[in-house]
C-alpha cells in the first residue's frame, strides 16, 4: 500500500491492526523505507510541503511502532 498522506498512513495502520504484531512491525518498516525514499525525492526537488507531509506520515508510523514495541515488552 503506497502512503502519500497522513490519512493513507492512518488507514494503513488501522488495516494492519488485524495482523499479528510481528507482521505489523514488518509492514511499518517497509512503509517507512518507502517514505524515506519519498522524503529524499522531495528534498532533492526542494519541496518543503512534500517533506513535511512525509515527516508527518513517518511520525504516525513511528508512534504505532512504539505502541507495538511497548506492548511486546509488557507481555
Amino acid at each position: 500500500m503506497a502512503i502519500d498522506s497522513e490519512q493513507q498512513a492512518q488507514t494503513a495502520i488501522d488495516a494492519w491492526r488485524a495482523e499479528p504484531p510481528r507482521s505489523q512491525l514488518r509492514l511499518i518498516a517497509e512503509a517507512s523505507d518507502s517514505l524515506e525514499l519519498s522524503r529524499m525525492y522531495y528534498e532533492e526537488k526542494g519541496s518543503a510541503p512534500g517533506m513535511a507531509r512525509v515527516a508527518r506520515c513517518l511520525a504516525l508510523l513511528k508512534a504505532r511502532r512504539a505502541e507495538l514495541e511497548a506492548t511486546a515488552l509488557g507481555s
